[in-house]
């Protein structure tokens, strides 16, 4: 199994001969230009807003610097991923309008930008000092113990000082203190590795979504899974009932009228041509039995989402452009509540949004697949009425994804669907 993170691969005994240690050590190394950089835009920017701040001028630069750390909080979450593969999504909302004012008054009501600006103060005047003295502390010994015999072949004086506390006269002994160095070195590997646990664990605690209380997610669970099973139960029961009253019924009324004119054919080639429709008809009825038994669409196991979400576009009662972006396969399970959030969509689309053209886009990126969903109807949507919207957020919800819905009078209607997955590795069979 693979690590995802440093964590895991120090529990396995090949970690120091892996990329974890080196990925730990340029992790802790590269707070140092980041933090640099932030604390002269801080420093520079505090100045020069309070220097105008007399004239009026500086107050939109000092309000500015209330956002600082929401680029720096998106650039710690992209570090992340050097030492802890698990994706980081953005706590924050999407505007509900577009427009650089709403955008900022979203932001400014969200207590995450005000904790992603606490971040960033600490990092760019705490975090990365104690970043790159860890390292030069973890690296500076084992590496001037281990350059004992270069120094001791370079000295003029056939001797050669140790860290500043004692000498190496001879060979072995400088032999020996660099093989004490070289064993240091791998100790010290596990330092590194421990202390850039802490420090993804301590970014990823300020800026990362925060995970509700274990009884709340868990009471939540409970209740969605619940409502997901009796929504597909319904489901279930509904098409049987409309399958059983009309496709299937005209099937065994055929299955009979054929067997009763079978057996009074006489033999010959009619009665062959009437025994083969009988068999047909026998078949198709048999599978009809097992569709209702278990429903899934043949296009979305064969040729993954993309094809699948073309495939309901096609029978959608509105034109609807389709653009997704999937090269791969993702997981069944994700696909299948993605493809049926779609197929939801649409048809509530066609029923009561009086759209003239739809558009769904998807994609996959940052360890997310995003699937949206818009038309250009007479909006008015709200999860709070009916079952159709609930039962989507269901669906999402047992994946640990989640569901938002832009639908203000007179539209558009924007529905977007977020879920954490990975791409598979391997293809699954038909």
């Amino acid at each position: 199994m693979r690590s995802v993170n440093v964590w895991q691969a120090m529990a396995r005994p090949g970690f120091l001969l892996s990329a974890w240690p080196w990925r730990a050590a340029g992790y802790l190394l590269s707070s140092t230009p980041v933090g640099i950089v932030v604390l002269l835009a801080l420093v520079v920017g505090m100045a020069v807003g309070a220097a105008l701040a007399v004239v009026l001028v500086g107050i939109p630069l000092l309000a500015l610097l209330a956002f600082s750390g929401v680029p720096v909080a998106a650039l710690e979450r992209r570090r992340l991923r050097m030492v802890d593969a698990r994706p980081t999504p953005t706590p924050h909302a999407e505007p509900a309008e577009p427009g650089l004012t709403a955008w900022a008054r979203t932001r400014f009501r969200e207590p995450v930008t005000w904790r992603e600006l606490g971040y960033t103060v600490v990092f760019a005047t705490l975090l990365w000092p104690l970043d790159l003295l860890a390292v030069g502390l973890a690296l500076c010994m084992p590496l001037s113990l281990m350059a004992t015999p270069v120094l001791l072949a370079t000295s003029g004086d056939s001797e050669a000082s140790v860290l500043k506390e004692w000498t190496a006269v001879s060979w072995p002994q400088a032999i020996g203190i660099a093989v004490l160095g070289f064993l240091l070195l791998g100790v010290c590997g596990y330092v590194l590795g421990a202390v850039a646990v802490a420090r993804a664990e301590l970014t990823r605690l300020l800026i990362a979504p925060p995970e509700p209380e274990l009884g709340e997610r868990v009471t939540e669970l409970v209740r969605s899974r619940v409502r997901l099973v009796d929504a597909f139960e319904a489901e279930r029961r509904r098409i049987e009932r409309d399958l059983h009253d009309g496709a299937q019924q005209r099937l065994v009324a055929l299955t009979m009228t054929l067997g009763l004119a079978r057996l009074d054919s006489p033999p010959g080639p009619l009665a062959d041509q009437l025994a083969k429709a009988h068999e047909e008809a026998g078949k198709a009825l048999a599978e009809l039995r097992e569709l209702i038994q278990g429903i899934h669409p043949k296009v979305l196991t064969d040729y993954g989402l993309g094809a699948a979400i073309a495939d309901a576009a096609d029978r959608s009662a509105v034109p609807v452009d389709v653009t997704v972006d999937l090269d791969r396969r993702l997981p069944e399970a994700v696909e299948a509540a993605a493809y049926f959030v779609v197929c939801e969509a649409l048809a509530n689309v066609g029923k009561h949004s009086g759209a003239a053209r739809a558009t769904v886009t998807g994609r996959h990126e940052r360890g997310r697949l995003t699937v949206e969903v818009h038309d250009d109807g007479r909006g008015g949507a709200d999860t709070g009425r009916g079952s159709g919207l609930t039962g989507l957020a269901d669906r999402v919800s047992v994946l640990d994804g989640r569901l938002a819905l832009s639908s203000p009078p007179g539209g558009p209607t924007l529905l977007r669907v977020e879920i954490p997955c990975e791409w598979t590795e391997t293809e699954r069979s038909a």
